[in-house]
């Protein structure tokens, strides 16, 4: 069974907030100006969750690790 896109795109989402929260943090820690840390977030959410959601549809297709027939919990 594959994973809808959509799912892929909620989990893309859910993760780079997390991770750009934290480059946030760092960046503001660094820099100490808010509006750069800002900029270099927003930057950081964009690129990495077109990433994240590319590789995790290329990974989809990859058959390595599923099993056919099985829930998707079980695809180990």
């Amino acid at each position: 069974m594959q994973e809808h896109p959509i799912r892929s795109l909620i989990k893309a989402f859910s993760w780079r907030i997390a991770g750009s929260l934290a480059t946030l943090v760092i960046s503001y820690v660094l820099t100490k100006k808010i509006d750069v840390a800002l900029i270099i977030g927003a930057g950081d959410f964009v690129a990495k969750i077109i990433l994240f959601f590319v590789h995790e549809r290329l990974w989809d297709k990859i058959p390595f690790g599923k099993k056919k027939g099985a829930p998707p919990e079980y695809n180990i």
